[in-house]
C-alpha cells in the first residue's frame, strides 16, 4: 500500500483501470478521495474503498492529485483544482496534449507535474505507462509517482515529447487487436478448444511473436516468412492503410 493520498479529478474509465489494477495488487493508496461532475460516476469505484467528494476542492487537497480527464475537459479540472493544491503536491496528468510547461502555465506558476499515459492492462497489472516529470520534481518525488505506477505494470520516464506517440501507440492500441482476438477466441471455441484454453493460445501466442520481432536478429521480411501460411494476406495492405490514415489523422489532433 502506498503511505500517499491521492485524489481524482475524473471518474471515468481511466480512473476505474488504475483503482481496480491497485485493488487488485494489493496495493492501494492510504486515501483515495474522488471527485466527478457525474456522482453517479463514482459509485462503482466507492466499492473499490475511495471517498468521494462532494466537491473538487477536497480531491485537490491530496498528496497525489489525478487529473483523470480527457483533453476538452483539462482546463476545467485545473481551474477547479487549483487554488485547493498543497505547496507540496504532485499533480499528475493522464491526458496528451497539455504539455507540463502549458499545465503549469494554467496552474498559476504551479510546477510539480507529472504526464503518465496509461493503458488498459493496468487493470491486471500488466500495464505499460510511460511517465514524464518536470523539472522540480526531484527523485523521492519521482520516486512517489512510480511508486504509485509499479504495482499496475512498467512505468519507463520517458521524453516528454515522445508522450503522444505512446499515446497512439500503448494507450489506444488494444483497441486496434481486441475485437480481432474476440473474434480469434470464438473461431477457436467452434473449432474444440475451450474458452480458456483459446485464450492461453492467444496469449503465448502474441507474447512470442512479439519477442520473436524483438529479439530474432531478423528482418521484417524474414519474421513474417518464418509462416508459410498466411490466411489473411489479402487484407494486410487495406489493415496497414487504414492505419496509416486513421492514426495520423489522430497524431495530428492530439500533438501539443
Amino acid at each position: 500500500m502506498s503511505t500517499q493520498s491521492v485524489g481524482f479529478i475524473g471518474a471515468g474509465r481511466v480512473a476505474r483501470i488504475l483503482l481496480g489494477g491497485w485493488k487488485r495488487a494489493g496495493a492501494m493508496p492510504a486515501r483515495c478521495v474522488l471527485f466527478d461532475a457525474n456522482p453517479e460516476a463514482c459509485r462503482p469505484l466507492e466499492q473499490l474503498g475511495a471517498e468521494v467528494a462532494s466537491d473538487p476542492a477536497r480531491a485537490a487537497a491530496q498528496d497525489v492529485v489525478v487529473l483523470a480527464v480527457h483533453p476538452p475537459m483539462i482546463k476545467d479540472a485545473i481551474a477547479s483544482v487549483a487554488a485547493s493544491l498543497k505547496s507540496d503536491a504532485i499533480v499528475v496528468s493522464l491526458a496528451p496534449k497539455f504539455t507540463i510547461a502549458k499545465l503549469s502555465e494554467m496552474l498559476g506558476g504551479f510546477s510539480r507535474i507529472g504526464r503518465v499515459i496509461p493503458n488498459a492492462p493496468s487493470l491486471v497489472g500488466r500495464g505499460y505507462n510511460p511517465v514524464a516529470f518536470s523539472e522540480s520534481l526531484g527523485g523521492e518525488d519521482r520516486a512517489i509517482v512510480s511508486g504509485l505506477l509499479a504495482p499496475l505494470g512498467d512505468c519507463p520516464e520517458v521524453d516528454e515529447r515522445r508522450l503522444e506517440a505512446y499515446a497512439i501507440l500503448s494507450a489506444m492500441g488494444p483497441t486496434y487487436f481486441w475485437p480481432q482476438l474476440y473474434a480469434l477466441k470464438s473461431l477457436g471455441e467452434s473449432f474444440g478448444l475451450t474458452g480458456e484454453a483459446a485464450m492461453d493460445a492467444l496469449d503465448k501466442m502474441l507474447w512470442g511473436a512479439v519477442a520473436t520481432m524483438k529479439q530474432s536478429g531478423l528482418s521484417p521480411e524474414e519474421v513474417q516468412d518464418l509462416v508459410p501460411v498466411k490466411p489473411m494476406a489479402d487484407e494486410v495492405g487495406a489493415i496497414s492503410a487504414a492505419y496509416g490514415q486513421k492514426l495520423n489523422s489522430l497524431m495530428d489532433k492530439i500533438r501539443p
